[in-house]
């Protein structure tokens, strides 16, 4: 029986032997073994085809879809209506260290959801991703320069592939159900020494500058909702101790240490040149 999956952890679910079904709004390439689908999380019955005889399901939620309107807990019920035995959720570590903000109600509405299911769970809740950086690669290819607020205050951001593969073993582990996961990187890193390690791959300079609260919200806007911009822009200027901690579940699962940031930056330093 195949597993649904959004495109990120396909590739390890492939290599493990698994029939896997990569679900995303636009057909993208895939490695062998991965069949793509084509389905909108916020269009219910365009999802039908991806979850048909699936054991298993992936969901990460994209940004509309923790807009006050929507209704992602939804999805749940439609996979579990359709035979799914285990979902693997990709909630946000503020869920736990900011439970008031509005965009982590949300989200613990869908953490709550799931748990009631009656199907197999685990939960992902990541801090801020490394691939965030990505936003800077066009500055940078053209001005030499990232724009960024709060320069000197870090986190400990996370490889997308760390959470990729944590998904695909929770996928695919019965150890793993009823796991809540705080995904971490390896150490503490700030907007400016990002940029530093992007200039450092590169071998040329990146100047930083640092952008007001209201710049970056203006920026973000575009692609989130503004509940969940703040929210986030709450996190990265003032992390709390909680929001600081290396978390040990990247290593918990994988058996080996988080991926730090410049090992995500030499992997896809080709978008910055």
């Amino acid at each position: 029986m195949p597993v649904s999956a959004c495109v990120s952890c396909a590739p390890s679910l492939a290599e493990a032997g698994e029939l896997v079904r990569a679900v995303s709004r636009h057909a993208v390439p895939m490695p062998d073994g991965v069949r793509h689908v084509t389905a909108d999380l916020a269009e219910l019955t365009s999802l039908t085809p991806a979850l048909d005889g699936a054991k298993a399901l992936f969901l990460l939620l994209s940004g509309d879809l923790h807009a006050p309107e929507a209704r992602p807990a939804d999805i749940i019920g439609l996979a579990a209506a359709s035979g799914v035995r285990r979902v693997v959720l990709l909630s946000s570590q503020g869920v736990a260290t900011r439970p008031l903000g509005p965009s982590r109600v949300a989200m613990r509405a869908v953490e709550d959801a799931l748990r009631e299911s009656g199907v197999d769970w685990a939960v992902l809740r990541p801090g801020g991703f490394a691939s965030n950086a990505l936003a800077w690669a066009e500055s940078v290819r053209t001005q030499g320069t990232v724009a960024a607020p709060f320069g000197d205050v870090g986190v400990p951001v996370i490889d997308p592939a760390d959470i990729a593969e944590v998904a695909a073993a929770c996928l695919l582990d019965d150890r793993h159900t009823g796991g809540v996961y705080e995904l971490t990187g390896p150490e503490v890193i700030t907007p400016r020494q990002q940029a530093e390690a992007i200039a450092f791959a590169l071998g040329s300079p990146v100047r930083f500058h640092e952008l007001t609260r209201d710049e970056a919200k203006a920026t973000m806007t575009r692609f989130v909702p503004a509940e969940l911009a703040d929210d986030t822009l709450d996190i990265i200027s003032a992390p709390t101790p909680a929001e600081l901690r290396i978390g040990p579940d990247v290593e918990r699962v994988l058996g080996r240490a988080p991926r730090p940031f410049d090992g995500w930056v030499a992997r896809n330093i080709a978008a910055f040149r």
